[in-house]
């Protein structure tokens, strides 16, 4: 019997083949004998791949048959056993029912391999429109196809993995989604060949590695007297830690075996006898989430001999305020962190059960965006290129597309166009990986325009949290703000490093320390709300403004060089130093604003009409709303469109608007 893990229960009906994983402890048994040969090289492939590689949604999926046959328990019908490398041992039971119909990766293994696909979920009251979202309609209840969808028209392109209602699943037709699920769980308990269980996604392998460093598992494993294990662990006594790496253990560059490498160490290192048993240390390692899921704890106290930390210390200063990772440390270092953080905390190390107080998760940053044009298909013996289209003319038929180089494309009204022509184009940016050649190497980029423009380009591609496509543009626009600021400060016509002469030592005027202190109070904000890229166009509009004043105070200078270190840090020390400090801006105290001087004396106010704008006034920035309504009426052009009518009534808002509604 094959025990299989599975949240859709509810497509049991749809299950063409079944895959185990490479590792699975019955691909022998259950691999023909004119199979052996096959399986076996396939599962030494698959063991020199990481999980991260074999799960990848992009690949090509790979897959050998068994020659052997499982039969389906809700419908008897026998179905072929596959070993495929896209299901992992340590995820379920190491064994998946494949339903292509409804799962993106079992489709793709099926068209790879030509098995069949079943549609048993109809979309028709899913809450995605049809042809939209994650699948396409598959099919209808009463289809008279064993495949529902074949070749042709309706034949399914992509799965549909969203819920909806059942069909061709004998007397489960009609039942939606929540419903057969179920049904179906309550069935299989009674049968007795299924029930209901909780799965966790903590999987063991993301604690296991099989490098020459990282800490040894303190664990020893027994062994009989031919030198087997016994399956009886123990772990090493507190007296016995730490375990250290052996010494004389060398580098094996051509290591290339799924075995640990420790498994080559010294015997007196790999073989321990204790009360007279023979034990086998662990020869995987851990990785670097070992040492990573407490050094929060050991920066507070690095140098205590007695303690991981100082209990006083730790009450001063847990828990973190903020953890900043990337979305996929969710179930990696944080997850792995608290889970470690809550054992020392149920062990009474730690005074609370949480680490981090606050998640911020930045979002990915993806390839530079690429174009592709479009044609239609002319329909002959082969798909061939037809008339050239625009994309929205397109967007949801089938084409043939050609990729269209970035000097190619222009940008109107923000969408992208063949240059010097009517075809819109498509764009689109994928993760950034080896494989698809659309890595960008920063040391590149560093060469060409400079760590901070780097450094700042990042922060001011959009909100922290969003998903972002890289525009090595859009890094030469940040160099520009940079170059810009140096000029505003430093006197490029000199041969020495000096001051702009419009940088003197005088006192601002009032527009001049408004915009100052107006900055000062933005960036502030931005920065404590992590609203990085807001922070840099606050300092771009300071340096717009000031490039254009003269004189420009120095103290004025000083503030921005202070606001601008943190995001670009070389360009601020050079420029600190310019304008006459010794010591770096790093001992400098944080700028502080002062409310009294953003405040304006005169405001500009809009005036309407009817809801429709007609003019603006200035007015005293106090002016309270009878000022506000007798200035709107004596503004001259707002009185002539205004005369003849009769005012029924006057909306004023201080400081925002004046709005008169006329008959």
């Amino acid at each position: 019997m094959l025990r299989i893990y599975t949240t859709r229960a509810d497509t049991l009906f749809g299950a063409t083949y079944m895959v185990i994983a490479p590792e699975h402890p019955f691909v022998e048994r259950l691999t023909a004998p004119e199979q052996s040969e096959t399986v076996r090289a396939y599962c030494e492939q698959a063991a020199r791949k990481s999980d991260l590689d074999r799960t990848d949604l992009a690949k090509e999926k790979t897959g050998v048959w068994t020659g052997s046959y499982a039969v389906n328990p809700v419908n008897g019908e026998s179905i072929p056993i596959w070993v495929a490398d896209y299901v992992l041992i340590s995820y379920g039971t190491g064994a998946i029912m494949a339903v292509p119909a409804h799962d993106t990766r079992d489709f793709e293994f099926a068209k790879q391999f030509d098995l069949p696909i079943i549609a048993v979920v109809d979309p028709s009251i899913s809450p995605l429109p049809l042809g939209e979202g994650p699948g396409v309609r598959a099919s209808t209840e009463n289809s008279p196809h064993p495949n529902p969808l074949p070749e042709g028209e309706g034949t399914q392109v992509v799965a549909f993995i969203a819920d909806g209602v059942a069909i061709n699943s004998g007397p489960y037709n009609g039942l939606t989604t929540a419903e057969f699920k179920q049904k179906i769980a309550e069935d299989l308990t009674t049968q007795g060949i299924g029930r209901a269980a909780v799965n966790y996604k903590l999987r063991d392998w993301l604690f296991s590695r099989q490098h020459f460093w990282g800490e040894p598992f303190p664990l020893l494993h027994e062994l009989d007297d031919d030198g087997r294990p016994t399956g009886r662990i123990r772990a090493l006594e507190p007296s016995e830690l730490p375990l250290d790496l052996p010494a004389e253990m060398a580098f094996d560059a051509d290591h290339d075996r799924p075995e640990p490498p420790l498994d080559k160490a010294p015997n007196d290192w790999l073989y321990v006898t204790i009360d007279g048993r023979r034990y086998k240390r662990e020869t995987n390692t851990m990785p670097q989430w070992a040492g990573s899921c407490w050094y929060y704890l050991r920066f507070l106290d690095p140098k205590n001999d007695r303690a991981l930390v100082d209990p006083q210390v730790e009450k001063a200063w847990m828990p973190v305020d903020l953890y900043v990772g990337g979305a996929e440390h969710a179930v990696l270092h944080l997850l792995y962190a608290r889970f470690w953080h809550k054992v020392l905390f149920d062990r009474g190390h730690v005074g609370g059960a949480e680490p981090f107080q606050k998640l911020v998760n930045q979002g990915m940053i993806l390839g530079e965006p690429q174009y592709e044009r479009h044609f239609r298909l002319r329909v002959t013996d082969e798909e061939e290129r037809g008339e050239a289209v625009s994309y929205e003319e397109v967007e949801n038929e089938h084409t043939i597309m050609e990729d269209v180089k970035k000097e190619d494309v222009e940008i109107r009204n923000g969408k992208p166009y063949l240059k010097g022509t009517k075809y819109m184009l498509s764009c689109r940016a994928e993760k950034m990986s080896k494989s698809r050649g659309n890595v960008v190497n920063p040391d590149e980029v560093v060469r060409e325009y400079g760590a901070d423009s780097l450094r700042l380009f990042e922060m001011f591609m959009g909100p922290l949290e969003a998903v972002k496509p890289w525009n090595m543009d859009g890094v030469s626009g940040v160099r520009g703000f940079l170059d810009r600021v140096w000029r505003m400060i430093v006197d490029e016509r000199a041969e020495t490093m000096q001051l702009n002469p419009a940088v003197q030592v005088v006192e601002p005027s009032a527009e001049q320390n408004r915009v100052l202190h107006r900055t000062i109070k933005a960036v502030t904000a931005d920065l404590d709300q992590m609203s990085f890229n807001t922070a840099i166009s606050r300092m771009m509009e300071f340096t717009n403004f000031f490039l254009k004043q003269e004189p420009r105070p120095r103290a004025a200078m000083e503030k921005l060089v202070l606001l601008l270190s943190p995001f670009a840090p070389h360009a601020a020390e050079e420029l600190w130093a310019a304008l006459g400090h010794d010591e770096s801006l790093t001992f400098e105290p944080w700028p502080e604003f002062n409310e009294a001087a953003i405040k304006e004396d005169t405001i500009e106010v809009p005036v309407q009409i009817g809801g429709k704008l007609r003019g603006r006034i200035q007015v005293p920035a106090d002016a309270d709303k009878a000022a506000l309504e007798s200035a709107a009426r004596a503004e001259p052009k707002i009185a002539e469109l205004l005369a003849g009518k009769t005012v029924v009534k006057s909306i004023v808002v201080p400081g925002r608007m004046v709005n008169f509604v006329v008959k």
